[in-house]
């Protein structure tokens, strides 16, 4: 039986539809219509609080941990799409989607690290 890597992009692609479609609503919530609505005071969400979160390690870990589960599942998105359209090419649409990705995580990583 042949080896595949397909196991490793679907459970990231799995992985990062799971935490958009659960995260994003939260973060869109709490950050576009808990504040303006007075569930939050805007004092919750001060630079320093929110700062303090991302600066721990175990926040830093997590805010890279969705950032490119997100990624990953982006560009498998793109490439099913591209392919969808009708462009046909996959190996040009694997490479530049998964690089991509690949990219922004290490940008993520390089980035969370520096802060």
């Amino acid at each position: 039986m042949a080896r595949s890597n397909k196991p490793i992009v679907w459970g990231l692609f799995a992985a990062g539809g799971t935490a958009s479609a659960f995260v994003a609503p939260a973060l869109i919530f709490v950050l576009g219509l808990a504040v303006p609505f007075g569930l939050f005071s805007p004092s919750d969400l001060a630079y320093d609080r929110v700062y303090s979160v991302v600066s721990h390690p175990l926040g830093r870990f997590v805010l890279f941990g969705y950032i490119t589960v997100c990624l990953w599942h982006a560009a498998h998105r793109t490439r099913t799409t591209v392919h969808d359209l009708g462009i046909r090419n996959d190996r040009a649409t694997l490479r530049v989607s998964y690089s991509a990705a690949g990219l922004g995580t290490v940008l993520a990583g390089a980035f969370l690290t520096l802060i």
